[in-house]
């Protein structure tokens, strides 16, 4: 944009509207079903959970030991072995879950979990949870903070 990011490092949505403006462009709007502040975790499980509702969902076909309950978002490439999986999960691609539960969460790619339960929280790439319950909370960077 030409400038430094504001606050946190971060660039606004609003600051790129202006330089667009600055610069001739035409903004146009459109009507939306709803908006969700996916910068809040609690409101980033509810859009996860409403794409999942309508349409995004993508589960496994059934294997052994392994439960599914839907909606679920599992990526190609997910490794699920004796684990229960849903509802209002989405994992993405390369992860790992064994021995596990996950509900209404995100995991993000190559995320490793073994004898863990996870809910309600986002969990960022790379990370491992081993031995672990963690509710409510974000992890990336090895770091667990709480979400709310």
């Amino acid at each position: 944009l030409g400038q430094a990011p504001g606050k946190g490092g971060e660039f606004y949505l609003t600051d790129a509207f202006q330089y667009m403006v600055d610069r001739g462009r035409r903004l146009l709007t459109a009507n939306v079903g709803g908006w969700y502040d996916c910068g809040k975790v609690d409101t980033l499980l509810e859009t996860n959970e409403h794409l999942l509702r309508n349409g995004r969902g993508l589960a496994p076909a059934p294997a052994p030991g392994v439960v599914i309950r839907e909606p679920v978002r599992i990526e190609a490439g997910v490794t699920l072995r004796d684990c229960t999986i849903g509802p209002n999960v989405t994992i993405e691609a390369g992860s790992r879950i064994e021995g596990s539960t996950v509900e209404h969460s995100l995991l993000g790619r190559d995320v490793r979990l073994l004898h863990a339960q996870v809910k309600r929280s986002v969990i960022g790439d790379a990370q491992v949870l081993e031995n672990r319950s963690v509710s409510d909370s974000v992890m990336d960077a090895g770091e667990l903070a709480l979400a709310k």
